[in-house]
């Protein structure tokens, strides 16, 4: 049970108000349907004003990258390879708005359109790799580490450290060069981009759900459980994980922007993945620096653009989730709402 922060002297009125709305809006939760439970929707119906905005724009950045991704093969006018089609090779270089080319296309006769898009394939490929291994090491690392404490605890917090040091580009090009063997195949690259920010972020989850888990141990329904006869596995799993894991979403998303990022940087420098073998958006901008010389900016200018609206998205929902899963947040603005609203009345009655 979370308790509401303390109301201040002369606000009885808005406190009073601030705490019946509040119970009101848990009975309506707690007996509302299923699918109005479910995290997205609950957030959604939660949130007013500038964060449901901020909700809506980051869920409609991320739906498309995903939708995107999964339709690529009938949304891409083209192949993500092809430099021509029934027979007509493309023309190079040609300007946004050219037909069969809305974007345009690059020296190489690679249409920009069909890149961008095949290139969300490979983004969420690498995104979803890395964020489901560093929550399930992590998490279950810092778990342990928490509950257990002792010699156990000091060995992994050091190993911990240790990991974190290392630079998550560098660590990433070393990755590529190890897993892919000095060839940029689709899923060498993939996988290259996704260990690496597996083993950096990795410490990320490690530390906070350690912290979580070393403060609530000490909680009395944690003592009370352990009274009762409880067993440590159940304790972990349900007493101290559901309470322990409010914060994941801020960093799953910032994870999963930072994998976008990485796989990024890793074509931009060179050891991405070839434009034989799939579509990604660092490569595409490694190649775009020669034409920006030259006044051809719709090369670089599109997948530069979607590396953006992609972190973005992603980076909006995590900050917006984390906003309403802090009681703390709700209860103030809930506060200063029944606050106004006490003071009309009592103006109107004046």
């Amino acid at each position: 049970m979370t308790l509401s922060t303390p109301a201040p002297p002369g606000d009885d009125n808005a406190a009073q108000a601030a705490l019946a709305a509040e119970g009101a809006r848990a009975a309506e939760t707690a007996d509302a349907p299923l699918w109005k439970r479910l995290p997205i929707i609950s957030h959604l119906r939660r949130s007013v004003g500038l964060q449901r905005g901020m909700l809506v724009t980051g869920l409609v950045l991320t739906g498309l990258l995903l939708l995107l991704a999964l339709l690529a093969p009938l949304v891409a006018p083209y192949g993500y390879s092809a430099t021509s089609a029934d027979g007509t090779a493309f023309g190079t270089q040609l300007p946004p708005g050219t037909p069969g080319h809305l974007l345009g296309t690059t020296v190489s006769g690679f249409d920009v359109l069909s890149r961008v898009i095949w290139g969300t394939r490979t983004a969420v490929a690498v995104m979803v790799c890395a964020v489901i291994a560093s929550i399930i090491l992590g998490v279950a690392l810092g778990l342990v580490s928490g509950y257990v404490g002792g010699w156990l605890d000091r060995i992994l917090v050091m190993i911990a450290d240790a990991v974190y040091a290392f630079p998550s580009l560098l660590l990433a090009i070393v990755m590529s060069i190890v897993i892919s063997k000095g060839q940029s195949s689709f899923w060498g690259g993939i996988f290259a981009a996704a260990i690496s920010i597996t083993v950096v972020f990795v410490p990320q989850y490690f530390r906070v759900i350690r912290a979580e888990v070393v403060r609530l141990k000490a909680e009395p329904f944690v003592e009370a459980a352990k009274v009762v006869g409880t067993g440590h596995g159940r304790i972990m799993r349900v007493h101290l994980l559901r309470n322990a894991t409010r914060t994941l979403p801020l960093i799953f998303t910032l994870n999963a922007s930072e994998a976008i990022l990485t796989l990024a940087a890793l074509g931009f420098l060179g050891f991405g993945i070839e434009p034989t073998k799939a579509s990604e958006w660092g490569y595409d901008l490694n190649r775009a620096m020669s034409d920006a010389t030259s006044g051809i900016w719709w090369t670089g200018l599109f997948p530069g653009l979607a590396i953006v609206l992609a972190v973005l998205g992603v980076t909006l929902v995590g900050e917006s989730i984390n906003d309403l899963n802090d009681p703390r947040l709700r209860t103030r603005k809930r506060r200063r709402a029944a606050r106004r609203a006490t003071t009309t009345s009592e103006e109107a009655r004046a």
